[in-house]
C-alpha cells in the first residue's frame, strides 16, 4: 500500500534535519508554503509540522515559525499513552517482522486478565530512522475475538490506537510501565547492541470501557540514539 502523505512529506523532513542538511536553529516551511510545495491541505501541512515537534526534531513558535532544535532526537512519552493523538507514536518507518495468531501465553508480553489459552494477535515490527537504521523493536498483542479482522490492516502503518477508534473499539485507558531490563539476543541483534545490555522497556497496556485488556505492548529503542522525555507547562500561581 502506499505510504501515507503526511508520513511521506515528514520522513522527508526528518531526513534533511537528521542528515545536517537542516541544521540546529534552520526554520522549516510554513504550513502554507508545505500546501503549496506539496499541493496538500491545511490538516495535512499541520500535521507535518506537529509531528516533528512531538519528536522532539523541531520547535513551532507563534509568529516566527518553527525551527530544527539542538541535540539527538526527543521523543515524548505522552504519545504512548494519549489516545487522542493520530499518527505513528514515533516518527518513522516501521516494517513488519513478523504477525502470527498465538495463544495469550506464548504473546511475549504479559496480558493481565486474558486466559492462557485465548487467540491473540502477535504482532513484532521493526522501527527506522531516516538512514533506515533499525532503532527500536516493537512487540504487541490483541485480543483476536476483540480485533478478528486486525491482520487485513496495512500493519505497517498502523497505529493501534487509531484502528480501535476507527472499528469503534472503545478504548478509554492507557498506562505505560518502565521497565529496566537487559537485552535478549533477538532483540540485540536489531538493534546491533550487545546481548545483554541494559536497556529501557516501555510496556504499555490499554483498556476498555468494560475493564477487560484491549492491547498489551512494548517497544525497546537504541539507549544511544533516542532521548525520551515528558513535558509539561508550569503556570505560575496568581500574586507571585
Amino acid at each position: 500500500m502506499a505510504v501515507p502523505t503526511y508520513l511521506r512529506i515528514r520522513s522527508e523532513l526528518e531526513q534533511q534535519i537528521r542528515s545536517g542538511q537542516l541544521p540546529p536553529g534552520s526554520r522549516l516551511p510554513t504550513e502554507a508554503e508545505l500546501q503549496e510545495q506539496y499541493s496538500i491541505g491545511r490538516a495535512t501541512a499541520q500535521r507535518v509540522l506537529t509531528e516533528l515537534a512531538q519528536a522532539g526534531l523541531v520547535e513551532r513558535h507563534r509568529r516566527r515559525g518553527t525551527f530544527v532544535t539542538e541535540g539527538a532526537r526527543q521523543e515524548n512519552l505522552l504519545r504512548f499513552v494519549n489516545t487522542a493523538l493520530p499518527g505513528p507514536k514515533i516518527a518513522g518507518r516501521h516494517a513488519v517482522e513478523s504477525v502470527v495468531v498465538v495463544p495469550a501465553c506464548d504473546a511475549g508480553v504479559e496480558l493481565p486478565g486474558v486466559p492462557d489459552d485465548a487467540p491473540v494477535h502477535q504482532l513484532r515490527r521493526l522501527k527506522f530512522d531516516v538512514d533506515d537504521n533499525v532503532i527500536g523493536v516493537e512487540l504487541s498483542a490483541v485480543p483476536f475475538a476483540l480485533a478478528p479482522r486486525l491482520q487485513e490492516e496495512d500493519l505497517n502503518h498502523l497505529t493501534m490506537h487509531d484502528y480501535f477508534a476507527r472499528v469503534g473499539i472503545p478504548a478509554v485507558k492507557a498506562r505505560i510501565y518502565i521497565d529496566p531490563i537487559a537485552v535478549d539476543a533477538a532483540t540485540a541483534t536489531h538493534l546491533r547492541i550487545p546481548e545483554g545490555q541494559a536497556v529501557i522497556r516501555l510496556r504499555r497496556l490499554t483498556w476498555l470501557a468494560d475493564g477487560n485488556l484491549a492491547e498489551a505492548r512494548w517497544d525497546i529503542t537504541r539507549p544511544d540514539l533516542v532521548e525520551f522525555f515528558l513535558e509539561q507547562t508550569v503556570q505560575p500561581s496568581k500574586g507571585s
